[in-house]
């Protein structure tokens, strides 16, 4: 008992008042050094280091100023987390201060007094205390953010991985509590270790249940989007299926007649995946683009499955495109003429074009097929454009002397650009909005100029595996055709 009294008491007067004075607060200096006199000591903390108390100042400014700071660099690194608009949410503002108050009482209650200990490594109050945690605190939390963000762009772990996020915050979690430990251990009173250790038991235990059972709130909420009115279920009906039978004989019969001495282009469109309007719209632009760019009015037909186009346009199926072929090799000469087809749609990675139209059922086209049509049809000179993923395995079956094949990726990438919020593929935008409407009649020279913009275009969206690599296969015979094509529609005797 005399030795409890004794450092009680603690040491004489004198003695007294140079402890004091050693563990004064420094004279005042600028509030900018004065905070990088707490973030030094906060990393050395970090480290397991002993603080330097004597550098520090724990006035109300400064106390006040680390912890708005800490504050706003969390709501700062929450914001950065949602992608576009956010609603900021103020009640949050309210929430997780009693953890705040805890951590106070818990500083208070290991050093209440800085007289009472003689450790060199004790902070000289309750405020250095406190305000070092929550630089400690600040400092922990930039790095785990950091270190998240960084394996995020880096694609290291996947974002939506729980199990991911809990790998990456798990080891500055525990690092940031062994820290903490440490300062809370080495500022404690030598009076009562025991009593220090359980208030530090009964803290964490207290700080980690509150986060369980009552997290604090986000501070920001991604704006809703707006709500989308459902579609009508698509139904077909008799009087649709009576005005769809005869459409692909009487576009056909339509058709311009080829033109004795004249190269003319007859071109096919084929959209056969009614889920995406991008296909709808590219199929229609593509369709414009040879009308005006080719003189191919009159001579082209548009294959699309769509609700709207239901009664009033032939349906994208296997079979009416191999009919629509069959049809336009009638009418063309098949030794002079050229026949364009595109096809956009979702690709596979064996090359299947997606087809969807329900609840009609309808076959995916494949390569082979495609070949196989035209060769029964006998035209010679074709111009065969895919916009779709993994187009590139369309390249090897349909290349030929007489067949100019391009394609919107090679056979192991996706392309872009073809969700329900395209207005166009890139593939399609590029080549044909872009190049061939304005600035060439060469296919050769518009997917060369196209392939530098899909990938700088790709670059700046973020496409994360990989650039798409627009394919292309010129046969040699091919190749006068169009050039005689690009001559006379230029006006070049």
């Amino acid at each position: 008992m005399s030795d409890v009294v004794d450092d009680i008491a603690g040491p004489p007067a004198l003695e007294q008042e140079q402890e004091q004075a050693s563990v004064a607060a420094p004279a005042p200096r600028a509030s900018v050094l004065a905070a990088c006199d707490w973030l030094r000591e906060g990393a050395r903390s970090m480290l397991l280091l002993a603080p330097r108390w004597k550098r520090l100042v724990a006035s109300p400014w400064h106390m006040a100023f680390q912890l708005l700071f800490q504050l706003g660099l969390g709501m700062l690194m929450q914001r950065a987390f949602i992608e576009g608009d956010a609603v900021f949410i103020w009640r949050a503002l309210l929430a997780g201060w009693s953890n705040t108050l805890l951590t106070v009482w818990l500083c208070y209650l290991i050093q209440p007094d800085p007289r009472l200990t003689r450790s060199p490594h004790a902070a000289p109050g309750a405020a250095h205390l406190y305000t070092l945690l929550i630089v400690q605190t600040t400092m922990f939390s930039m790095l785990g953010w950091a270190l998240y963000f960084l394996l995020i762009r880096t694609k290291a772990i996947d974002a939506a991985s729980t199990q991911a996020q809990w790998t990456v915050w798990l080891g500055p979690t525990l690092w940031a509590v062994l820290a903490q430990l440490a300062v809370l251990m080495r500022a404690a009173r030598p009076l009562a270790p025991v009593r220090t250790i359980v208030t530090i038991g009964v803290i964490v235990l207290t700080t980690a249940m509150s986060h369980y059972l009552a997290p604090s709130p986000m501070a920001w909420r991604a704006t809703p989007a707006p709500e989308v009115p459902e579609e009508e279920p698509f139904e077909v009906s008799q009087e649709m299926m009576e005005a769809q039978l005869p459409l692909l004989g009487d576009q056909l019969d339509a058709l311009k007649p080829q033109r004795p001495g004249v190269i003319d282009m007859y071109t096919i469109t084929f959209a056969p995946y009614e889920g995406e309007e991008v296909f709808r719209r590219e199929s229609t632009m593509v369709a414009d683009v040879m009308a005006r760019r080719f003189d191919a009015a009159g001579r082209g037909l548009q294959l699309i499955n769509h609700r709207e186009t239901a009664e009033t346009l032939p349906w994208a199926t296997p079979l009416n495109l191999r009919r629509a072929i069959e049809g336009i090799a009638e009418i063309m000469d098949r030794d002079e003429d050229v026949l364009f087809i595109h096809l956009t749609s979702h690709g596979a990675s064996d090359g299947e074009l997606a087809a969807n139209f329900w609840p009609i059922e309808v076959a995916p086209v494949m390569p082979p097929e495609l070949k196989e049509w035209l060769d029964q049809a006998g035209i010679r000179y074709r111009v065969l454009s895919i916009s779709a993923c993994f187009a590139g395995n369309w390249i090897a079956p349909l290349a030929a002397d007489g067949t100019l094949v391009m394609t919107a990726s090679d056979a192991d990438h996706t392309s872009y650009g073809c969700g329900k919020k395209s207005a166009l593929t890139f593939f399609g935008r590029a080549m044909y909005d872009e190049q061939l409407r304005t600035t060439t009649r060469s296919f050769s020279e518009a997917h060369a100029a196209a392939r530098k913009i899909i990938l700088q275009r790709e670059t700046q969206a973020g496409k994360d595996d990989g650039y798409s690599n627009p394919q292309i296969k010129v046969g040699g015979k091919i190749m006068p055709v169009l050039e005689r094509i690009n001559k006379r529609l230029a006006g070049t005797p």
